[in-house]
């Protein structure tokens, strides 16, 4: 990375000027003004839908403006392509990860621009050396020639942060970096980010971890329905300010459900889980938990605690080492996912565009798909059974979509991850699991998606949910299970114990974590 700087720290490097788009009838921005600054970190905060990944598009090349113009140094500028914003040295890293599964950390990173040896061939071991030393920056042990499907979300999410660091970009924009990393590896991404802002890169930051985007940002601005509405010095704004200008209004996460616990509805015994990446070592170790109908409990840990292979072996998706998962008495030891569906059990799962959604699908098929049984007649599918269901499943998770035809593609996060609620909920579940339900949704969407697993536990449904945030331990939680390295490390009724107290079981600092927002 070059040392040097063009222009003064706090110039305006790139400015968007009265930029509009619009999707068909959708005016996605109108008449924004926006100045990404030399040297400092510029916060873009908005609830999903207010414009943020659009504008993002548009100054790194993906997408063009309907009216208005960019300018790069004082120049006016037009992308065709992403290629064309790079060689100005723009590149940014998508908060949807944009990795190839079946290539190697080093391919995924040289992806397009490969290093060519004297041969005319690719030159592998000077990729590889970058990538050792991109690594070694990222404080990341992670070997080039590993396949991207072997690692697990948090470092794939590293991997496309070394893939935008190594076109020593000037202008970095990272939309939401930070979604599926442990507050360790956000702190190495803040030396990172501070590092390359003492040498002149200009950094545009998107986050729905307002806390941890106020302890990097320098400068704030919020979108909201297409346009810019505040915007100052962090130094001289609060969290209020923020949520205030973002939402208009105020929020929370909600209370718990005033109903009385029924029977035990999930009951995980003992369960132990294999590392996948190394089947000698256990993920889960001897993990026991026992959640009765009408109650919620929420699981917190730091990324590599276990949580998400707890559930997902709950659910069927990884094989249990050991121990047994039982849901009203029945034991499901041998069930299939779709069997333990069946019985009641069902999963959101943490990475939705993956595993949770169909992307080629509608809004409607992608609601329907889990309970596809359910309106088969004979050997053919029933229309107005499925169209029954589904206008029945978007009204009740309240999914805001032009309607059940629309490409699932067109919907925000928020609203996505609603879908794939409605869809596990379509099945008639009696014990609910969501891993990170609120990964990449603003706050607005997180408050719609907490009140509704309250109202699930109102109609009589187990819920259990995991999290990184420990703002999110509270509100319609009963109970707080800490785990910590595969363990059960502490647990808390939510409504008598402290952020502190839980961070403290989960071996997280209270300073780190109020600074990183997990």
């Amino acid at each position: 990375m070059s040392t040097e700087s063009t222009t003064a720290i706090g110039y305006p490097i790139l400015k968007a000027k009265e930029v509009t788009k619009r999707y068909g009838g959708t005016q996605a921005l109108k008449g924004v003004d926006f100045e990404v600054l030399e040297g400092r970190v510029v916060g873009l905060f908005g609830e999903n839908g207010a414009g943020k990944s659009t504008l993002m598009k548009i100054l790194s090349g993906i997408e063009s403006p309907t009216t208005g113009r960019l300018e790069l140094r004082g120049e006016p500028v037009e992308f065709a392509n992403t290629v064309e914003a790079r060689d100005k040295g723009i590149s940014i890293i998508h908060q949807e990860l944009s990795l190839c599964a079946n290539l190697t950390v080093r391919d995924n990173i040289f992806m397009g621009r490969e290093i060519v040896g004297k041969t005319g061939g690719v030159d592998y071991k000077a990729e590889s050396k970058v990538v050792e030393q991109l690594m070694d920056r990222l404080q990341e042990k992670i070997d080039p020639d590993t396949l991207l499907a072997d690692l697990r979300l948090g470092q794939q999410q590293i991997v496309e942060i070394a893939r935008a660091l190594s076109t020593e970009a000037r202008i970095l924009i990272m939309d939401e970096p930070t979604s599926a990393l442990s507050a360790a590896e956000v702190d190495v991404l803040f030396k990172v980010i501070r590092d390359l802002t003492a040498h002149g890169v200009s950094i545009v930051y998107i986050s729905h971890h307002l806390e941890e985007a106020m302890e990097i940002c320098d400068h704030a601005v919020v979108l909201r329905d297409g346009e810019i509405v505040a915007q100052a010095e962090t130094k001289d704004v609060s969290l209020d300010w923020i949520v205030g200008n973002m939402v208009g209004r105020n929020f929370d996460l909600g209370t718990p459900p005033a109903v009385e616990f029924g029977d035990v509805a999930l009951e995980i015994d003992g369960a132990k889980v294999a590392d996948p990446s190394n089947p000698e070592r256990l993920s889960v170790k001897g993990v026991s938990i026992r959640v009765r109908t009408g109650e919620i409990v929420c699981i917190y840990g730091l990324m590599g605690a276990g949580r998400t292979e707890m559930l997902e072996a709950a659910a069927g998706r990884v094989p249990l080492a050991g121990g047994r998962i039982v849901v009203h008495d029945r034991d499901l030891a041998g069930m299939t996912i779709a069997q333990r569906i069946k019985w009641g059990l069902t999963l959101v799962p943490e990475d939705r565009q993956r595993d949770g959604l169909v992307q080629t699908m509608s809004v409607g098929r992608n609601l329907s798909l889990a309970s596809i049984g359910t309106f088969v007649k004979g050997l053919f599918l029933s229309p107005s059974a499925e169209a029954k269901l589904v206008q029945k499943g978007i009204g009740d998770v309240r999914v805001k979509t032009a309607g059940p035809g629309a490409a699932i593609g067109s919907l925000s996060g928020g609203n996505q991850q609603k879908v794939v609620i409605g869809k596990m909920l379509a099945t008639n579940p009696k014990v609910i699991l969501l891993d990170e339900p609120s990964r990449g949704i603003d706050i607005g969407a997180k408050t719609e998606v907490f009140n509704l697993l309250s109202e699930l536990a109102e109609q009589g449904l187990a819920v259990v949910y995991s999290t990184s945030e420990v703002n999110e331990c509270f509100g319609v939680a009963n109970r707080v299970i800490v785990m910590s390295k595969g363990r059960i490390s502490a647990e808390f009724d939510a409504a008598t114990t402290t952020k502190e107290q839980v961070m403290a079981a989960s071996g997280e600092s209270a300073t780190a974590s109020t600074m990183n927002g997990h």
